[in-house]
């Protein structure tokens, strides 16, 4: 008979909210497989537990992962952690799940805290839905890509971010986003815990480089407020049509209409190409 995989929430600060549960699943596995090994281990001896630490992380998923299932599928118990909060959340973990699922070995989860969700229960925005985006791609294409995929998602969003990152990540939500409500959500469950209620327009001015952001952050922006129920397809492409006069490109014309009004940029740009045909 295989072991089992436990999926083990830590805290994501406070070493007070690691649960009972949680401990005695460290106390009895065979083995635990970690994303940094030093973090880990500093949690285990503060709990005075002493257990073996196999490292797990993005670059030897693959070389790792294999290993450890090989120990599983032989009967030993392993427990997988991240460095903080519940594992496979934007984290390496979910293919070690996923490749527990597919040679048969039980996976079970211990919860914990989960950054993106304390966020959004402290941020005090409409989170009766949302959509968490995790970490916004360094690559330009991409993360371009990313944030227009989402110019007219009407849901809140959340997004984690590193300090050093953040002034440049708070720029490109707001060019791609325009002016929206944001909760900076910073050193969750720590003595700096932080939550700044403002806009993505005034987000842009708290920090510099006599300032610089401190933290790990999770960023939750308010969703597209849509009036499509409102306003035509005909009146968008009107809209277009006057930011084109006004001298916008039509590509820059298309997307400003498309951030007013919640239809998609593609068709808004679609009609000022046919336009621009007939004329």
């Amino acid at each position: 008979m295989p072991g089992t995989l436990y999926v083990v929430g830590t805290p994501i600060g406070n070493l007070g909210d690691l649960s009972p549960r949680a401990r005695d699943t460290l106390e009895t596995v065979d083995f635990i497989a970690a994303e940094d090994t030093r973090v880990t281990l500093k949690l285990l001896n503060h709990f005075d537990i002493k257990k073996s630490l196999v490292s797990y992380f993005e670059h030897n998923r693959r070389e790792k992962g294999e290993l450890i299932v090989s120990r599983l599928l032989a009967g030993e118990n392993c427990a997988l952690v991240t460095d903080a909060g519940m594992p496979a959340i934007s984290d390496p973990g979910e293919d070690l799940v996923d490749l527990c699922h597919l040679n048969g070995i039980p996976v079970c989860a211990v919860p914990g805290p989960t950054a993106f969700a304390t966020a959004l229960a402290l941020s005090g925005l409409p989170v009766g839905r949302f959509t968490f985006e995790g970490f916004l791609s360094v690559n330009k294409p991409s993360r371009r890509a990313h944030l227009q995929s989402l110019e007219t998602e009407s849901r809140t969003m959340v997004f984690y971010e590193a300090p050093h990152k953040l002034i440049r990540t708070l720029h490109d939500l707001f060019e791609a986003f325009g002016d929206r409500r944001i909760a900076l959500v910073r050193e969750i469950t720590k003595i700096h815990e932080e939550v700044i209620r403002t806009s993505l327009k005034e987000a842009l001015t708290l920090y510099d480089e006599a300032h610089p952001p401190k933290g790990e952050f999770v960023l939750v922006v308010c969703g597209k407020e849509t009036t499509k129920d409102t306003v035509t397809l005909e009146e968008a492409i009107e809209r277009a049509k006057k930011l084109q006069s006004e001298g916008l490109a039509p590509s820059a014309a298309a997307k400003q209409a498309a951030k007013e009004t919640g239809f998609k940029k593609g068709e808004l740009y679609q009609a000022l190409l046919e336009k621009g045909e007939n004329a």
